[in-house]
């Protein structure tokens, strides 16, 4: 059976990675199909929502301080759904760019932005340097002669060991001007928790972990912001700090680096 599509190419019958991740969120911009696989990731994995709001509240943080910084445009490489705080949210103003390479979340991501006239919605492979920063998109709408927040929150699980996570950064690195900043979060795999993400990896197909000095390569040739790389729930934390056993659940750490 052929799965139905509304007239902006948006997939009714299947299951969106992009919208189960918006559902997560609360968001509104999913399906019922969505919000099934959502349950059923859910239980066998009771820790997903959490890990899911707890990366979109660290992208808010980030961006939050990066606009104090005077930072006005964004490329949010494999950024989902435009939705639920995300960065146009938490910078409104600012120019954004999105980027992410699921043509039904592209498709439906434009949607969402019709009426939002300072940002973009990009189908393409963040791996595809030159064809993300080559795009119309990011030619029309940035200017990286000026300071650019380039954002990659949760997207390094799907970039395998052989791949060169630290190159592809180092890419898109040189083509930024000096006072960009880089935004990080990343699976880590050396907490000393005993978080075991072998369920995890049953659920998401080519779910990659760091270690802690992996994501720190990530960020050559930027200095790092304090507090530096820390669990995601640490990194500037707009309320208490978070108990040590949410931060147990949460194998995930980020930081901000300077250009």
């Amino acid at each position: 059976m052929v799965a139905e599509r509304g007239e902006h190419g948006i997939d009714f019958d299947e299951p969106c990675v992009a919208r189960v991740y918006d559902y997560l969120l609360g968001g509104s911009h999913n399906f019922a199909v969505d919000r099934a696989a959502a349950e059923r990731f859910s239980a066998r994995v009771p820790d997903l929502a959490a890990g899911v709001r707890a990366n979109r509240s660290f992208l808010r943080r980030a961006v939050r301080y990066l606009t104090g910084l005077g930072v006005r445009q964004f490329l949010d490489l494999g950024s989902g759904l435009p939705t639920a705080g995300n960065v146009h949210e938490a910078a409104p103003g600012a120019r954004v760019v999105y980027v992410d390479h699921e043509p039904v979340a592209a498709a439906h991501g434009r949607t969402m932005l019709a009426d939002v006239p300072r940002a973009r919605m990009l189908a393409a492979d963040l791996r595809d340097v030159d064809g993300v920063l080559g795009s119309p998109e990011v030619r029309d709408l940035l200017d990286l002669s000026e300071p650019v927040g380039l954002v990659m929150v949760g997207v390094f699980h799907n970039i395998g060991p052989d791949e060169d996570a630290p190159g592809l950064v180092r890419k898109y690195r040189e083509a930024l001007a000096p006072g960009s900043h880089l935004v990080v979060s990343a699976a880590t795999r050396d907490s000393g928790d005993g978080f075991d993400w072998a369920e995890r990896q049953t659920l998401l197909v080519d779910f990659h972990t760091f270690r802690r000095a992996e994501v720190a390569e990530l960020f050559d040739g930027f200095e790092l912001v304090d507090p530096g790389i820390v669990h995601l729930t640490r990194w500037r934390p707009d309320m208490a700090q978070p108990s040590d056993e949410l931060v147990a659940k949460l194998p995930t750490v980020a930081g901000v680096g300077r250009l």
